[in-house]
């Protein structure tokens, strides 16, 4: 399970000052300027390009699909953080990777645990709404100081997995990290504040993007940083509901 998380788990995608270098480039180049409403558009189209090869995995899961569109997706996402020009590109194209990976592991959850998909889906849908109400009201900021508290906890996880994925070619298993029990439960429900957190710092990053003025393309560069918490966040649901089972 290691490999599951540690490729969700950091989002380089969103950070103000890729934002910031972007926009300044927007003279230059004479392009059009992003929008919320153009970066809300690409994020609905980047979800359903995912679904297209979500279905096509969880129909006919298989091992190639999970750790090639793990792998894939990762690499691209690496790419867009040093490039964000190509992400008109590069976005489709982790969508259609992270929709391998996603359909898969869904899949071998939905064979062990009756009814958990359903669940796991409802309660990322409702994350998302949750975390947008708040964000509109003003009810946490997006200052500086949460935005730097939020990546540096989200680096932490990371290498918290890497560390468990590489442990785990030595037959070791980080202890709690992937277990049950009331330590397994709360470390999962942390790591799950910590993704919804980022979403908040992905509406911010809607917002900087038109305020900046950044470029066009960076509308499929902001929508694929969300596509990523909100995959980053299925994931997490879907492990934390079947330790409850467990």
């Amino acid at each position: 399970m290691a490999l599951f998380n540690f490729n969700k788990t950091s989002n380089p995608v969103f950070q103000e000052k890729v934002l910031q270098r972007e926009s300044y480039k927007i003279e230059a180049l004479g392009q059009e300027k992003m929008t919320v409403k153009g970066a809300i558009n690409k994020s609905f189209l980047l979800f359903l390009i995912m679904m297209v090869t979500v279905f096509i995995s969880y129909s006919i899961p298989n091992q190639l699909f999970l750790y090639g569109g793990a792998i894939a997706g990762l690499i691209i996402v690496i790419i867009a953080s040093f490039k964000p020009a190509l992400s008109p590109y590069l976005a489709p194209a982790y969508a259609l990777a992270e929709g391998f990976f996603v359909g898969t592991i869904t899949a071998i959850f939905a064979s062990q645990y009756q009814g958990i998909v359903f669940h796991a889906v409802s309660l990322t849908i409702s994350m998302l709404l949750l975390m947008l109400i708040i964000y509109r009201l003003e009810l946490i900021k997006v200052t500086q100081k949460l935005r730097a508290g939020v990546i540096m906890a989200t680096g932490a996880i990371a290498l918290v997995y890497l560390m468990s994925f590489v442990m785990s070619f030595f037959g070791i298993n980080m202890p709690y990290l992937h277990e049950g029990g009331t330590f397994g439960i709360l470390i999962s429900v942390v790591i799950i504040g910590i993704a919804a957190m980022n979403l908040l710092l992905d509406f911010d990053s809607f917002e900087k993007g038109e305020q900046y003025g950044a470029p066009k393309y960076m509308e499929w560069f902001s929508a694929m940083g969300l596509l990523i918490t909100l995959v980053w966040l299925y994931i997490e649901f879907l492990r934390l509901l079947s330790k409850l089972r467990d």
